[in-house]
């Protein structure tokens, strides 16, 4: 819903409740806010279910009294004209606590807000997308984090790149559907690790298998904690697509856990990668990877979960849409693909960057053993993605900031239809 600050709502005669679970609410004069901040709101951090330039939406884990006592806060930097807004409440599944959410919307693109979770709590703050890639844009992804040591290193590292946002491809917390307190730990030190001082750092994700109970070919119901902070963007399917402004796209999907890829799935990418021809740049985000570094590679093997289905349904639909790359995990090493296209190496072809190891380690094979692989590594790593004109670069850091890959692509034409 759209948000009305005091001056608008001043000159309305009436006020519009919208429909669903949240209403906007008005601050009379500036709030008093407790010098001394009593509370901290737990598991917070930032996501998108939609505009990327105008919304956000603010997520945290906490009691049921908590709701009306604490609506969220918020007011452009540098304006003390304040703004209040209540949100949903839901249950954080097979506990007590409760999941509280509010999207902000109708916020002006490229600016950065300051809020507080109710009057009692330290300010926090936010920056929107921009409505144009004028300047460089610039994210990390990764995938397979966990809530180890190593973790807590990656999440340091990766807000010290001072992100706009992070992709998390699936393996967050290894709750496996099952494990309340295992996946509530994952989102505190999300929540106390990335973040830039007082500003957070949106989280955006794709499912993988350790987020399901039974890990594949399962329902919603089997993945209840990823749902219950996530289904705003995955609000009736396991995978999505978010625009940002007419400069990106992120397509993420689901690699057979609660979608399978053929059928509905595989219509449906077909569909958004040909609707977005035009937009200049696009990445898609899966799970189990296309190209394999560590776990056995057999082409002919069409076994869920060894990315047989990927390369049958997915990979001619990258190389058609001439997407930008694709990020893969999983495997739990780093690793980068020669452009593969038909199986192949093809300078035409498709990248394909992975393989999850943000906080889970494994040894890859190599570029000699598998051909298709142009550089794997044994190490825990993020990557640093950068967008500037036709320009894409990728940067793969380990845990201790230690560059063990740098590659530079720029856009080429898409393939001819067959």
């Amino acid at each position: 819903m759209h948000f009305i600050d005091r001056r608008r709502f001043l000159q309305s005669s009436s006020l519009a409740l919208a429909a669903g679970y949240s209403r906007a609410l008005f601050a009379a004069e500036t709030p008093e806010f407790a010098e001394q901040p009593s509370f901290e709101p737990q598991g917070l951090f930032l996501t998108w279910q939609r505009d990327p330039t105008t919304t956000m939406t603010i997520q945290w884990i906490g009691k049921e009294e908590e709701r009306a006592r604490r609506p969220i806060w918020f007011a452009r930097a540098g304006v003390d004209d304040w703004s209040q807004q209540t949100g949903s409440v839901r249950d954080f599944p097979m506990t007590e606590k409760k999941v509280f959410r509010t999207e902000l919307t109708g916020l002006a693109p490229d600016t950065e807000y300051r809020f507080r979770v109710g009057l009692d709590s330290a300010e926090q703050r936010f920056r929107t997308m921009p409505a144009k890639a004028t300047n460089p844009i610039h994210f990390v992804s990764g995938g397979d984090a966990g809530v180890g040591s190593h973790t807590e290193a990656t999440n340091r590292l990766a807000a010290a790149q001072a992100p706009q946002f992070v992709v998390l491809g699936g393996d967050l917390a290894y709750e496996n559907g099952r494990s309340p307190e295992t996946f509530y730990q994952f989102l505190s030190l999300y929540s106390r690790g990335l973040r830039e001082e007082k500003r957070l750092i949106p989280m955006l994700a794709c499912i993988g298998n350790h987020e399901v109970n039974g890990s594949y070919d399962r329902g919603r119901d089997a993945a209840p904690f990823f749902y219950s902070v996530f289904d705003g963007l995955f609000s009736d399917t396991s995978y999505a697509c978010l625009d940002f402004g007419d400069y990106l796209s992120l397509v993420f999907l689901d690699t057979n856990h609660n979608a399978p890829v053929g059928g509905a799935q595989t219509d449906w990418l077909a569909q958004t990668l040909k609707q977005r021809e035009q937009m200049p740049t696009v990445f898609c985000f899966d799970h189990v990877p296309t190209y394999p570094s560590v776990r056995p590679v057999n082409f002919d093997d069409l076994e869920v979960g060894t990315g047989a289905d990927n390369r049958k349904h997915w990979s001619p639909l990258f190389e058609r849409y001439n997407v930008d790359a694709v990020f893969e995990h999983h495997d739990h090493a780093y690793k980068r693909t020669h452009p593969m296209l038909d199986g192949h190496i093809d300078k035409r072809g498709v990248l394909y960057l992975g393989d999850g190891s943000w906080g889970k380690l494994r040894r890859p094979a190599t570029p000699e053993q598998r051909p298709f692989l142009a550089v794997s590594h044994e190490a825990y790593h993020l990557s640093v993605h950068r967008i500037e004109g036709d320009q894409r670069s990728h940067v793969a850091l380990t845990d201790t900031g230690r560059v063990v890959d740098v590659c530079v692509t720029t856009k080429k034409s898409r393939l001819k239809a067959s």
